[in-house]
């Protein structure tokens, strides 16, 4: 029984989708103006998992993430630098695709855009201002009018009123009330527009998500889901937007990862506190950054520090060592292994309790090495499989353990040669020459591990 928390709710409930065997899942995109930052991937890694998950459990998963390509800091940033914001739109959607390829995060079944859907999205505004949900401000503008909403802060779990003590009320304000958010905006001089009933603008950035969703995958459908940050007020205004337009449910279970963090603060570009994911893969390994993203619960905050970035790196080691010269094999059936990460996945994605049982594998793996290696390679199939599930282990083992802990760039040919002096010294009984080769390989970071099948090397 797979269980999973609903934020809106905030309890774990049983997972039901609304058509047997099928899952609809939104996740809110990117804001394309920057390169993507490891916070970022914390987000999307840990809903990869899930999606990942959810069809090896036997779901068709229909997965959608929106870019947002139109913005307020989209149109900043194209100031800022005196650019066209399309051509800004596109360079960063180009690298957010490539980063998340490189992390290994499965490609959505659809990507729209809040451009591509300006009509829906006037359409949408159109509703809410006739069953008078929004109205039209004195200064032109478009807003929602959250009083006509009664279960406005359902989602934050907060009244209407304690939300309004903490609402900013700015000077000159053509708001009926402080919480009253935009729908369309009129442009600027100079902004980018589009033709609407009420001027040429923009849509807000809240109106655009409710638009392409319910557009996609319909008024009603199973899982919605995003950073925490988001939960207000961009995922309370999408409630009130979308089921104030469709008077229907908008989305069954809500799901929020945590964030990532740095000295305890979350990591975003507004802090300044970020680092980009294409400058830490150029010091770390694709799949250590992903061990790193998707080893804590993915509620949980994820402290960011060198120091543990190095201890994935050094599970990984592990998971590969087990697997290093397996022979080809079929997966065990009906382990108790399996059915340790089903029990442990079925709860909410519990990916900690997961690893657990990963590591107890790969600890069962190394024993049974010794005296029954083609168990060891079932049981080595089985852990491949598993780690597929979370979008690990599917490298070569001696490929990885050979990479270096910050991708290094090594002479595998000349460390091979120089292996086979040391153990020709070895077979002469030249220790002083096979201890200065050794010493010449650990200069070159090179770790030797001596077994009854010969001499094997990782970087270490």
């Amino acid at each position: 029984m797979l269980k999973i928390y609903n934020s809106l709710t905030q309890r774990k409930e049983e997972f039901k989708s609304i058509q047997p065997g099928k899952v609809n899942i939104y996740v809110c995109g990117v804001t394309v103006y920057d390169y993507c930052h490891l916070g970022h991937a914390r987000t999307y890694t840990a809903f990869d998992v899930i999606i990942r998950y959810l069809r090896w459990r036997g779901y068709q998963v229909n997965y959608i993430r929106n870019v947002t390509d139109i913005d307020d800091k989209i149109i900043k940033r194209a100031n800022e630098i005196k650019e066209d914001f399309q051509v800004i739109v596109k360079r960063f959607t180009t690298a957010m695709r490539e980063d998340f390829s490189a992390l290994g995060l499965l490609p959505p079944a659809e990507e729209p855009t809040a451009t591509e859907f300006i009509p829906q999205i006037i359409a949408m505004i159109k509703k809410l201002l006739a069953n008078g949900h929004a109205y039209v401000a004195s200064n032109g503008d478009v807003y929602y009018d959250v009083r006509s909403f009664n279960d406005y802060g359902c989602l934050a779990r907060r009244n209407i009123d304690q939300l309004e003590s903490g609402a900013r009320v700015e000077i000159n304000d053509v708001k009926r009330d402080p919480l009253d958010f935009v729908l369309w905006k009129l442009a600027k001089p100079g902004e980018p527009y589009w033709e609407s009933p009420w001027g040429v603008g923009r849509p807000g950035w809240h109106i655009e998500c409710s638009a392409m969703s319910t557009n996609v995958l319909g008024d009603h459908f199973d899982i919605h889901g995003g950073g925490k940050d988001l939960i207000f007020p961009h995922h309370e205004n999408e409630i009130a937007q979308s089921e104030a337009a469709t008077h229907t449910k908008f989305v069954n279970t809500w799901m929020h990862a945590g964030y990532l963090q740095i000295d305890k603060e979350k990591m975003s570009k507004s802090l300044g506190n970020f680092f980009t994911i294409r400058d830490l893969l150029k010091e770390h390994a694709p799949e250590v950054l992903r061990f790193f993203l998707i080893t804590s619960h993915y509620r949980s905050p994820l402290q960011y520090s060198d120091s543990v970035i190095h201890q994935s790196r050094n599970a990984l080691e592990r998971f590969y060592t087990a697997l290093r010269d397996l022979p080809q094999a079929d997966t065990i059936k009906d382990s108790q292994y399996e059915q340790q990460f089903i029990l442990a996945m079925d709860d909410d994605f519990n990916a900690p309790v997961a690893f657990s049982v990963l590591f107890e594998l790969a600890h069962e793996i190394q024993r049974l090495r010794e005296k029954d290696l083609q168990a060891a390679a079932e049981h080595g199939a089985l852990l491949r499989q598993l780690g597929d599930v979370l979008g690990i282990l599917q490298d070569d083992p001696q490929q990885f353990l050979q990479s270096g802990a910050k991708n290094l760039v090594v002479d595998a040919i000349k460390i091979e040669a120089l292996i086979v002096a040391r153990n020709q010294a070895r077979a002469n009984k030249n220790w002083s020459e096979a201890d200065r080769v050794r010493s010449e390989l650990a200069a070159m970071s090179v770790v030797l591990e001596d077994g009854p099948t010969g001499t094997s090397w990782k970087i270490g």
